[in-house]
C-alpha cells in the first residue's frame, strides 16, 4: 500500500467497503426476513441498520487509516492484521444470519467479532488513541448487535 496519506485513506476505505459489500449480498432480502421475524421490543426498525452500518464502517476506515499512516503495515501488522480478521468475521455474521438464517452460529460469529473488535481496539491504543476511541462506538454497536442476535434467535426458535 502506497504512503501517500490520500491514497491509504482511500485503500483502507476500498477494503472496509469490500467487507460491507461482502455482507450486504446476503442481507439483500434482510428486510423481508427482519420484518417476520419477532423481535424483543428495544430492536431497532430495519431502516436504521443502513445509517448506522454506513457510520461505523466510515469510522473504523478511518481507525485503520490513522494506524497505517502513523506506523505503516511493517509498524502495525499485528494491529493491521486483527482489523481484517474482525472484517472477516463482521461480514460472515451477515451470512450466517440472513442468508444460512442460524441464529446459533451467527451468535458464535459475534462473540468471536466482539473479541476480535475489543482486541483491535487494545492494539490500535498502543498505537495511535483516536483510532482506538473511533472504534469504541462500534464496539459498542456490536455488543448491542449480540444482545439482539441472542434475543431474537430466543424468540424466533423455527426461523433461527
Amino acid at each position: 500500500m502506497s504512503r501517500s496519506p490520500w491514497l491509504g485513506l482511500a485503500a483502507w476505505l476500498a477494503i472496509t467497503a469490500a467487507a460491507a459489500a461482502a455482507g450486504g449480498i446476503a442481507s439483500a432480502d434482510a428486510k423481508a426476513f427482519y420484518d417476520s421475524l419477532v423481535r424483543p421490543p428495544w430492536a431497532p426498525p430495519a431502516w436504521l441498520f443502513a445509517p448506522a452500518w454506513t457510520l461505523l464502517y466510515t469510522l473504523m476506515a478511518i481507525a485503520a487509516w490513522l494506524v497505517w499512516r502513523a506506523h505503516g503495515v511493517a509498524g502495525a501488522r499485528g494491529a493491521l492484521s486483527l482489523y481484517i480478521l474482525q472484517l472477516v468475521a463482521n461480514a460472515a455474521w451477515t451470512w450466517l444470519f440472513f442468508a444460512r438464517r442460524s441464529g446459533a452460529l451467527a451468535f458464535a460469529d459475534i462473540v468471536v467479532l466482539w473479541i476480535l473488535v475489543a482486541m483491535t481496539v487494545v492494539a490500535f491504543a498502543r498505537l495511535h488513541r483516536t483510532a482506538a476511541l473511533l472504534l469504541v462506538p462500534y464496539l459498542a454497536w456490536i455488543t448491542y448487535a449480540a444482545a439482539l442476535n441472542y434475543s431474537t434467535w430466543s424468540l424466533n426458535p423455527a426461523a433461527l
